[in-house]
């Protein structure tokens, strides 16, 4: 059986989607006569946990651990909410504070490229000896946090390993670089360690065409797509077994930028003008909301009408999923995130119900809910468009008759994409 070293900072308990995409491919894996090898690191600090993840770990998988050291658990002048915030992703709208400021010129600058820069020699040490000893020729990187590429780059240099790179988000061009207060040398800098990282390794994976062809016009290595996917049943729940109310669900994090402020607006309206419609529904926000897209929401007169729960296990939120009326999927409304597709997306499409999906023009998100026929794709901008939807879509809940039938979602399980995660496994 073919061994493969899997670099991952995020393994279970970490919660979230960072942890599910190499958590299942190497649960699958094995039946495609490949043995992964797990490094990841002894003490992180997660910004959120979900320990029942540990249990859905393969019982004959090989975890080496290596200390880490991470420079904000030990900055005891700084808020450890606010760190903790900006690690997650939760930075405000606005006018930051003069410490988020901070906060985020010393995570742009002072920790290129991210804050677990300090793990890479340590690891490189660590794995030198574990990589001859395994006798593995094939290593797997896999982030944010890039750094860990730079093992990967480091490891490729000293032993000539076979290297594939996995990119689930993209590095220099994501949305929130532009928010890291980054000077023109820490710019600079990023995109050489991001044009090294694509030109050393052997292959590279991505999560979306649009990050395909972005890396394109900086590397000729082969770069391959493999999006996320769902690894739960698909859901056959009737009728019954939903959400008494018209409910309209958000899993996962409601950031600044993923604000759909026309859909509170509608729904404003809707209320107002709808007295059924006002009996029946209940916006749930379950995951981490910016407080200035909660302030949006109740400022658009939706207080009484919104349930917040901010944190649930992975299957209690797959619960939600499956309960719910109709999901709703938001991504920031710019250009840089037209390649950026939610991990959840394949989990709704799993639970088989109606999706609401506001993004940016061409959006890749958008672009499978459409091809799957698993809901409506609008953009922040539609109003009288979605209202026609909503109320169409609340007439059929009052008929006991709101469902969906979505097509071609088998290719997002994530055994059939752990299939061709082997097949570029396999060098010629």
């Amino acid at each position: 059986m073919h061994k493969v070293l899997i670099i991952s900072y995020y393994w279970p308990p970490a919660g979230g989607p960072g942890v599910q995409r190499w958590l299942n491919f190497v649960k699958y894996l094995p039946e495609f006569e490949i043995h992964p090898v797990i490094y990841i690191p002894k003490n992180p600090k997660y910004p959120i946990t979900d320990k029942n993840l540990i249990k859905e770990l393969p019982k004959k998988v090989t975890i080496y651990k290596n200390r880490i050291f991470e420079p904000y658990v030990y900055a005891g002048f700084l808020s450890q909410k606010k760190t903790k915030q900006i690690s997650a992703g939760v930075i405000s709208a606005g006018n930051p504070s003069l410490l988020e400021r901070t906060l985020l010129w010393i995570r742009g600058n002072m920790f290129i490229p991210d804050a677990r820069k300090y793990w890479i020699k340590p690891s490189v040490r660590f794995l030198t000896d574990i990589i001859k000893k395994e006798q593995i020729d094939t290593i797997i990187t896999t982030g944010p946090p890039h750094s860990l590429h730079l093992i990967g780059l480091a490891l490729k240099k000293k032993l000539g390993v076979k290297w594939l790179a996995d990119f689930r988000d993209p590095w220099t061009s994501i949305g929130y670089h532009s928010q890291l207060r980054l000077t023109s040398s820490s710019k600079r800098k990023h995109r050489e360690l991001e044009s090294k990282v694509l030109n050393s390794c052997d292959k590279i994976l991505v999560t979306s065409n649009t990050t395909k062809i972005e890396f394109e016009s900086i590397t000729s290595k082969p770069i391959y797509v493999i999006t996320n996917g769902y690894d739960i049943p698909e859901s056959n729940l009737s009728f019954n077994d939903l959400d008494r109310k018209f409910t309209l669900a958000h899993i996962g994090s409601l950031l600044t930028g993923r604000n759909p402020e026309n859909l509170w607006k509608v729904l404003y309206e809707i209320i107002n003008e709808n007295e059924a419609f006002r009996n029946s529904f209940q916006l749930n926000l379950i995951g981490i909301v910016g407080q200035d897209v909660l302030k949006c929401i109740y400022d658009n007169g939706l207080k009484n009408y919104t349930r917040v729960n901010k944190y649930v296990t992975h299957s209690q939120a797959v619960n939600h999923q499956r309960k719910s009326q109709v999901l709703l999927l938001a991504e920031i409304d710019s250009p840089d995130t037209r390649g950026i597709i939610p991990g959840k997306l394949f989990e709704y499409l799993a639970a088989k119900r109606p999706i609401l999906a506001i993004g940016p023009k061409n959006w890749e998100g958008g672009e499978i809910v459409k091809s799957t026929k698993s809901g409506f794709v609008c953009d922040y901008n539609s109003v009288s468009d979605l209202k026609v939807l909503l109320l169409k879509w609340f007439q059929l809940y009052q008929q006991g008759n709101l469902m969906v039938s979505s097509e071609n979602i088998k290719q997002y399980n994530r055994r059939a994409l752990t299939a061709k995660l082997a097949g570029h496994l396999a060098w010629e």
